[in-house]
This record gives structure tokens, C-alpha cells and sequence, in this order.
């Protein structure tokens, strides 16, 4: 089972005078990178925030929101009208629009409302967290939702490079053939007498340099080996890559030594499946 880096959480907490909206968003990155969008009245919890989130996903680029919006009709909050002019400043200089349709834009950022509160109140704390776990939830069912779809187009594309390699073992031997042929008339067109001995052990050296034998049974071993590794428990993005590379490696071997346009259109083939599997495979964890 695999699960993709690309995925999405939310999940809303409903205090009495108050809605904390929770969101995370996540997309393909080497390591985890988390970058946190926190009011101020929360930045003492921004650390066992982000814990958190490290302890609940493993790598990607990770954006998550904390949203504070009071619903209360009693509450010492009130507008910080400073830092929403700088808003409605920066937003109007990105793109023009009424001072209407700015203000509520505006609104909607982070610290534009300030408090007398300065303890953050534990129990609130505490639901928080408990809605920060449903959103990691949440975005864990969908990365696996993904990986799933995932899953599914990598075990298309490599069977049709096993197919594709079937086809390359049935026209081998016509392969073979076909350059034995080829450097039979090449030398009686030289028009000189060769010792037909000699010419047979020199014939043979050169078919063996083209002998693709030892990178077919490898090249099927990986494809099973990329087939059992899907199949794990565990999302292995990097072990897929690494077994993609020693696929990718057989298939340019195969192409150098085939000299024969049937076969070279058959490696351009798995060339082509492989790369798409590569680029997906940026995208799993």
C-alpha cells in the first residue's frame, strides 16, 4: 500500500464564543517541511503544535492554518485596525478592486483581531489538538485515497513493460539472426577469402557482445520486485525510486545492444512507461 504526498484536512472546533477552523494541506517534498499560519494570541503553541503534525506525517510540504473566527456576542476582541490597512494596502497593490471586497479579504488574515486574553485557556488548548488530530485524519485518508489511484497506474505501467519485454525474448532470436546475417555479407562483400574457422570464432565473440540474455532475466526480476514492493504495508516511495533506476538501467542496456529497429522501437516503448512512473513516483511518500 502506498500512500501519495499530495493531500488535504480540515476539520472545524465550535466553541461557545468562538469557531477554530484547523486546515492542512500537503504537497511532494524530500523531508517533512512544515509552515505554520498561526494568530498571535496561539504562537506559545505553535511547537507541540507543529510535534504534532511531525509525529502524525512523515515527509512532504506541509501547510497548515489555524483560523480563530469569534462568534460570541460578548468578547474583548477587537479589530486591529493597523494591521488590516496594511492588508488592505498589499492586496490592493496585487490586484485592484472595491474597498468593500478588500476589507473582507483582509479580515480573513491572521492577528486582524487583538484580545485582552493573553493565557491561552488549557481546555481550548486541549480541543485543539484534539482537532488537529482529526484533520491529520483527514489528510492521511486522503493521501491513501491517492496512493490508491497511484497504486493502481503503476501496477498498469509495469505490466506493460513486462509485456513489452515478452516481445523483446520472441523476436531475439530473429534479432540474432538478423546481425549474423547482416555481418556475413558485410565481410563477403569485402570480396577476400577469410578462414571460415576464424571467421566463426570472430562471429560468435561479436553476437556474444550483443547477447542481451542476462538483462532480461534482471529486468524481469525487477519488475517483480517492484510488483512485491507495492504490494507492502509500508509506502516505500524511495525504494521504488531506487528500483526504478536498475529497471531504467537494464531497459538502456537492452536499447545499446539490440542494433535492431523492432526491438529499439519496443525499448523506446518501456522508456516511455518507466519515465511516467518516475514522475508520479515524486509524489509518493
Amino acid at each position: 500500500m502506498i500512500q501519495s504526498m499530495t493531500g488535504y484536512g480540515k476539520h472545524v472546533l465550535q466553541l461557545s464564543n468562538k469557531k477554530i477552523t484547523v486546515e492542512l494541506k500537503s504537497l511532494n517534498s524530500k523531508n517533512l517541511d512544515i509552515n505554520a499560519r498561526i494568530p498571535q494570541a496561539y504562537k506559545s503553541k505553535e511547537l507541540p503544535l507543529r510535534k504534532l503534525i511531525a509525529d502524525g506525517l512523515t515527509r512532504g510540504k506541509i501547510d497548515f492554518g489555524l483560523y480563530v473566527e469569534m462568534t460570541g456576542e460578548e468578547t474583548s476582541a477587537e479589530i486591529n485596525t493597523a494591521i488590516v490597512k496594511k492588508y488592505m494596502e498589499q492586496l490592493g497593490e496585487i490586484a485592484h478592486g472595491d474597498q468593500v471586497k478588500l476589507l473582507e479579504l483582509a479580515l480573513r488574515m491572521p492577528d486582524t483581531l487583538k484580545t485582552d486574553k493573553e493565557e491561552l485557556d488549557e481546555a481550548e488548548f486541549e480541543s485543539i489538538q484534539d482537532t488537529v488530530l482529526t484533520a491529520l485524519e483527514n489528510i492521511n485518508l486522503f493521501r491513501t485515497e491517492e496512493g490508491n489511484v497511484l497504486e493502481k497506474d503503476f501496477t498498469e505501467r509495469i505490466k506493460t513493460i513486462a509485456v513489452l519485454l515478452e516481445q523483446v525474448k520472441s523476436i531475439d532470436p530473429e534479432r540474432v539472426a538478423v546481425v549474423k546475417e547482416r555481418l556475413e555479407k558485410s565481410v563477403s562483400e569485402l570480396k577476400v577469402e577469410v578462414d571460415a574457422n576464424r571467421f566463426e570464432q570472430e562471429l560468435i565473440y561479436y553476437l556474444e557482445k550483443y547477447d542481451i540474455t542476462e538483462e532480461k532475466v534482471r529486468l524481469a526480476n525487477h519488475l517483480n520486485y517492484f510488483k512485491e514492493t507495492l504490494a507492502t504495508a509500508d509506502s516505500n516511495g524511495k525504494k521504488l525510486g531506487f528500483i526504478c533506476q536498475e529497471i531504467g538501467r537494464e531497459i538502456n542496456t537492452i536499447g545499446s545492444k539490440a542494433n535492431y529497429a523492432p526491438m529499439q522501437q519496443l525499448v523506446v516503448q518501456m522508456k516511455d512507461e518507466l519515465e511516467k512512473i518516475k514522475e508520479q513516483l515524486l509524489n509518493v511518500l
